[in-house]
């Protein structure tokens, strides 16, 4: 008992947030209920970052009905590679791949061959609401296949690394990279053994890892170290996370984002309820960061004034920026 209780101060002082304080602290007091949908329904999403000027992968069609299905065919065209999702999907459930044609069927980032039936039933089965946050009726969207940065070819293993800035009231709070494994299927979600990196908020510089709740210095496919790499247009990456708090209107979220070879930054989606192991990445606790931030924006309040997206991401860079390697 002794012991726990050296364990639980000790977490305190390092200021990890378990989920109860996250839901009650941040979640239920920073986002509206009534706005859940703009981040649980990867459409809106989509449509009101177009809107916006900010760039998401491009739309290639939706289907809503087992009808529409027919238009699979159309919808897909001459494209050789695209993605198919929920849209309500979670932790990357119901996502497919399709990387290449092959001989009149379709080949997956893994090399799976599917035909055009299966693809079908797949779709018919996001329909259902097979992957959608409460069993719900879904749609489907068919979307452009991200092509990874070379950055990325040393340290992750087929699918698409992506980024995850937790953002607080429009101030970045803590970043990491996900890096897909054999393990996760070349998916980049933690929970299915993708591996999630720290990374300095000031440079862009990512720091060491964690793989299944386990420090790591090294991807375990590529086994290269997964830190010391200089993410490319870092600045990009931060003003695109603060910049969406005016897009959804909720105060505490998780931006997905990628980097395309050719398009750079891309938004992929938005999570109201964020993930907690992002702490593990960066060997630090996020309640010491939004506290700060909350001092300040009283601070601001008093003065009766407001930041500007790019005054945010400079205020979070200096204050939780130019972490070393050293000591994480």
């Amino acid at each position: 008992m002794i012991n726990l209780w050296k364990r639980w101060k000790a977490l305190q002082a390092k200021g990890i947030m378990g989920i109860n304080r996250r839901n009650a602290d941040y979640v239920l007091k920073y986002n509206k209920r009534s706005l859940y949908p703009i981040v649980d329904d990867k459409i809106i999403t989509k449509h009101r970052a177009i809107a916006a000027g900010i760039h998401v992968p491009e739309l290639y069609g939706i289907i809503e009905t087992e009808k529409e299905i027919e238009k699979l065919d159309q919808i897909i065209g001459e494209h050789s590679d695209f993605v198919i999702k929920p849209a309500q999907g979670a932790g990357g459930d119901g996502i497919m791949v399709i990387a290449d044609r092959f001989e009149g069927r379709y080949k997956t980032v893994s090399g799976k061959i599917v035909t055009h039936d299966e693809l079908e039933h797949h779709i018919s089965s996001i329909l259902t609401g097979l992957y959608s946050l409460g069993g719900h009726r879904d749609r489907a969207l068919i979307e452009y296949r991200v092509k990874p940065d070379p950055i990325f070819k040393n340290i992750s293993y087929e699918g698409v690394p992506d980024i995850r800035i937790i953002v607080l009231m429009g101030y970045p709070v803590m970043a990491m990279l996900r890096l897909p494994t054999r393990q996760s299927s070349g998916k980049a979600n933690l929970h299915q053994g993708a591996i999630g990196v720290g990374v300095d908020l000031a440079t862009g510089i990512t720091l060491r890892g964690t793989w299944l709740n386990n420090k790591i210095a090294k991807h375990p496919d590529t086994t290269n170290p997964v830190d010391g790499v200089q993410l490319p247009d870092w600045d990009g990456f931060m003003k695109l996370a603060a910049g969406c708090y005016e897009l959804c209107g909720l105060g505490y979220i998780g931006v997905d984002m990628v980097l395309d070879e050719t398009k750079g930054p891309l938004i992929l989606e938005l999570n109201a309820r964020p993930g907690l192991n992002i702490q593990i990445a960066n060997d630090c606790g996020l309640v010491l960061r939004t506290h700060a931030i909350e001092t300040h924006l009283a601070e601001l309040e008093k003065r009766a004034t407001q930041e500007t997206p790019d005054e945010r991401v400079r205020f979070s860079q200096e204050l939780f920026g130019h972490v070393s390697i050293a000591t994480v």
